[in-house]
């Protein structure tokens, strides 16, 4: 792999996505208002907005980043332009991690637009620092762009991509703490929580909110993403279907 063929695949994404203005405005916009819906829902029960804020600057930026990275890879390889990419000097993860670096760019001005609105407008409360909170959310941004390159694999089309998402997030947002704090879950499905990522990215957010060191947790996360990166690499394929 090389560095600057990664960030040649990065630029070209984001040039795709400067052209895309319903894509940038769902990645950046659509988490800030499911966030202001769900504050809206518990007006009168702030407490509970408090409980559940931080866990959605986790799940939202995941999920609408997986459906997003999913979809545009698979496009990549339905239209052909992957099978042309690989006619050049280019390795797999060269176009991985190019596309991870793009969707990274645009994980950061999400976390700044989410996190500032959860915090300034929507009057989240949380025990650390507002920066901490922003680093653990565009982590859980990149993690859902690990997560959709990966699973784009497994698709031939892009409604396939799209059908990828309830098999692959919905089970984590059940389990990640979310509905039910996992210590309180059943233990086979605490067991199983514990391999799932999205855990992690919840337990970050959590940590941050009472004021404790997210490190370990963001550390867990860093290697899912690393997996994902890897995963997706070997299961890529040259060729398109």
């Amino acid at each position: 792999m090389s560095p600057r063929v990664t960030f040649a695949v990065a630029a070209r994404v984001l040039s795709q996505l400067r052209r895309d203005h319903r894509t940038v405005a769902m990645l950046i916009v659509m988490p800030a208002l499911l966030v202001t819906l769900m504050w809206w829902m518990f007006h009168d029960s702030p407490t509970t907005f408090d409980r559940v804020g931080g866990p959605l600057l986790a799940v939202f930026p995941s999920i609408i980043m997986f459906i997003v990275t999913s979809v545009a890879t698979l496009r990549e390889r339905s239209s052909g332009t992957l099978s042309r990419l690989f006619t050049m000097p280019m390795a797999k993860l060269d176009f991985l991690l190019g596309y991870a670096l793009a969707f990274a760019v645009i994980a950061v001005v999400q976390a700044l637009v989410v996190v500032s609105i959860a915090l300034y407008a929507l009057d989240l409360d949380i025990q650390g620092a507002a920066w901490q909170l922003g680093v653990v959310a565009v982590l859980d941004g990149v993690l859902g762009t690990a997560l959709g390159l990966f699973a784009s694999a497994f698709a031939a089309t892009e409604f396939q991509a799209v059908q990828m998402m309830p098999a692959v997030m919905i089970p984590q947002l059940l389990l990640c703490g979310l509905l039910l704090p996992r210590d309180q879950l059943p233990d086979v499905l605490h067991a199983v929580s514990t391999v799932l990522p999205l855990s992690y990215a919840v337990d970050a957010v959590v940590g941050v909110a009472r004021g404790n060191s997210p490190v370990g947790d963001i550390l867990v996360v860093l290697a899912f993403i690393v997996a994902a990166l890897g995963l997706g690499a070997a299961t890529l394929k040259r060729r398109t279907a």
